[in-house]
């Protein structure tokens, strides 16, 4: 039994093409919008000193990265284990001799990260070890 009589409906027309100026245009709002990051998204607070060594990236000069969280080492922006550390800190040291080696360590690192990262130093014969700090007041 069917008591009411059914009305075909025509579906709605969907203009598509106003769609995608939309989302073209929503596209290339968050394109301009995004802040790209520099450096890779590790965070460091780094020991307070009232002589800041003034030291950078280099062919001379190699930095060291210890977090206070793993992956502990980075050389570079790369993520490292001990062991390539070691093996990387050699192939340097064969290319250059007077290679010296940075150390930016956050605060709260494993002190024993540290000690290893300088004991493969001594390793690979690297005579020169700096640490970064930043300048008392600093943020």
């Amino acid at each position: 039994m069917q008591f009411t009589i059914r009305k075909r409906r025509q579906p709605p027309t969907i203009i598509i093409i106003s769609l995608i100026d939309i989302l073209i245009v929503l596209l290339i709002f968050m394109m301009v919008s995004t802040t790209f990051k520099q450096q890779p998204a590790l965070k460091l607070a780094l020991p307070e000193s009232k002589q800041t060594p003034k030291t950078g990236a280099s062919e001379d000069n190699l930095i060291v990265t210890i977090a206070r969280q793993e992956p502990f080492l980075y050389l570079g922006p790369r993520p490292v284990t001990l062991d390539k550390l070691l093996e990387e800190l050699k192939t340097h040291v064969a290319q250059n001799p007077k290679i010296s080696l940075s150390i930016r360590a956050d605060t709260d690192a494993p002190f024993g990260q540290i000690v290893k990262v300088m004991d493969a130093a001594r390793a690979a014969d690297i005579k020169m070890v700096n640490a970064f700090t930043k300048a008392v007041g600093q943020p």
